[in-house]
């Protein structure tokens, strides 16, 4: 089995897509009141919200176990509504050597797609690919769409 892996989903979202680039661009720390029994804290390490080169560290539970991790916010690209998130630290590097979580959004006849990207390279054989991690994105992203339908 090969070491390198990438996992990709886009999944339609009706609550506007420049709402959900904002949300992870400059308030991910907001992301907590959209699912919070999935995301428990976003809090800002070294830098500014929005900003290449910033630190900030998730508090999230996923399979049952409260999990942490702390990235690098490596990319924005604001024309093409791509952020990239580069893991430091945290459960995930327990088992990765690298891993890249990739958001973009994008809109093809009239509907946007929010596209999560997840490279990844194992330490090992026994490491498996992290469906259950892109599940869980999944399942975040249809919370923080049913938060803004469903906002007043």
């Amino acid at each position: 089995m090969g070491l390198t892996g990438k996992l990709v989903a886009a999944i339609e979202f009706k609550a506007g897509g420049d709402v959900f680039h904002e949300l992870f661009r400059h308030k991910p720390h907001h992301v907590s009141t959209t699912s919070p029994g999935k995301v428990q804290g976003c809090d800002l390490h070294e830098g500014e919200f929005g900003h290449v080169g910033s630190i900030i560290r998730w508090k999230y539970t996923h399979d049952g176990k409260e999990k942490i991790a702390k990235q690098l916010i490596q990319t924005i690209n604001e024309e093409k509504k791509l952020i990239e998130f580069k893991m430091l630290e945290g459960d995930l590097m327990e088992e990765y050597k690298t891993f890249l979580i990739t958001l973009h959004i994008e809109t093809k006849d009239g509907i946007d797609l929010v596209t999560w990207t997840l490279e990844y390279e194992m330490l090992n054989d026994d490491v498996g690919h992290p469906i259950s991690l892109l599940s869980f994105i999944i399942d975040l992203t249809k919370d923080i769409e049913t938060h803004h339908i469903n906002k007043p």
